[in-house]
């Protein structure tokens, strides 16, 4: 039942017919698990949370950064510095304090994932990586919970609900991850400030339609957004009766290591423990130079690439002594950043020099 405080908060979901008191009672009693407080997160959280949505989790471990906040509108400057879960359960209590947030302040992962997700109706993908993406997908299907996915990236975004027991799931539509380090991260390759709440405004609302059985989810679809054509396009998806989890043989049982699966050990890369015990690398680091200029390995020479990356080999080259041969070259960068240390690879295997990677440099967030 709505108290009559509720009934004056929704009285414009009361008017809908579609809605009513009904499917407010419905917003009421239901849980929805919202992964990422950050750009995607961001307008999920708030407007589920005006909608009346009863009990949202947040799932989060990183703080406010003063890079978030061109996209990220749960928070505001007083916050930068603060833990975002913190940050946003206050927002959001002040938005409607009828509602009951949970937070979890750490990582999804294979162990605690099924746990958690069995404590909710609809679980929201606001994450920016691959492991966690098919971390969620997974832990949806053996759970059988509805994963409202999405992802932006510059100017474009995307945007569907997988559902296995109705529709396909993200392993019907993308089987195998792309190779480590191609798709550059919101970081590295920038992403329009306004485009996630275009993206999260539409989770939000196939939450809602999920919750009160309203309209047609968007199972089976995939909605993409361009925001510079201000266009939109939708594809159908089909259930994949091969696929590893949700197929009709599936062979994936249980969760797996997600980070194997998505960032396989390559050839070329060592640990930054291996590079400890080297005798006298030569460190050539490839980031931007305000990456550089942040910080960087004692010793480093930097070699940065050109807006258009051209330039990288020929300074990489440039830097490369004959005398050099001899030595063991390394490359430091960070995870993200794999495409610049293969550009460099390149240009120092003409010059006799073994040039190799540093894997687990970087370290990424949980949404974008």
């Amino acid at each position: 039942m709505l108290t009559e405080s509720e009934r004056e908060r929704y009285a414009r979901h009361l008017v809908l017919p579609e809605v009513g008191e009904e499917g407010q009672e419905k917003l009421k009693s239901a849980s929805v698990l919202i992964i990422g407080a950050g750009g995607l997160g961001s307008p999920v959280s708030m407007y589920l949370a005006a909608a009346g949505v009863g009990r949202i989790g947040l799932a989060d471990f990183d703080d406010v950064d003063v890079t978030n906040l061109h996209r990220q509108i749960l928070y505001g400057t007083s916050q930068v510095g603060q833990p975002k879960l913190s940050a946003a359960r206050e927002r959001l209590h002040d938005l409607n304090p009828e509602i009951t947030i949970e937070t979890h302040e750490t990582a999804i992962t294979s162990a605690n994932a099924l746990e958690i997700f069995r404590g909710y109706d609809v679980i929201v993908d606001g994450t920016d990586n691959f492991p966690t993406r098919y971390l969620v997908n997974d832990a949806c299907v053996l759970t059988g919970k509805p994963n409202v996915y999405g992802s932006i990236f510059r100017f474009d975004g995307q945007a569907s609900v997988f559902y296995a027991p109705e529709g396909p799931c993200y392993r019907c539509l993308y089987p195998e991850p792309p190779p480590p380090n191609v798709v550059p991260s919101c970081a590295e390759g920038g992403v329009l400030g306004v485009l996630p709440g275009v993206i999260g405004t539409i989770q939000a609302i196939e939450t809602i339609k999920l919750i009160t059985g309203i309209g047609e989810p968007l199972i089976g679809r995939l909605l993409l957004f361009d925001a510079l054509r201000m266009e939109f396009r939708r594809l159908k998806l089909k259930k994949d009766p091969n696929c590893a989890i949700c197929g009709e043989h599936p062979t994936i049982a249980q969760l797996i290591d997600y980070e194997g699966f998505c960032n396989p050990a390559e050839a070329g890369e060592i640990t930054p423990a291996q590079l400890a015990a080297m005798n006298d690398p030569l460190l050539i680091d490839v980031r931007e130079p305000y990456e550089f200029q942040q910080g960087h390995l004692e010793g480093a020479c930097h070699s940065a690439r050109s807006r258009s990356g051209a330039l990288l080999p020929l300074r990489i080259a440039k830097r490369i002594r004959p005398g050099d041969a001899a030595r063991r070259g390394v490359s430091p960068r960070e995870a993200s950043q794999g495409w610049l240390s293969r550009v460099a690879q390149g240009a120092a295997v003409g010059r006799g020099v073994a040039l190799t990677g540093i894997c687990g440099c970087g370290a990424g967030s949980v949404g974008g």
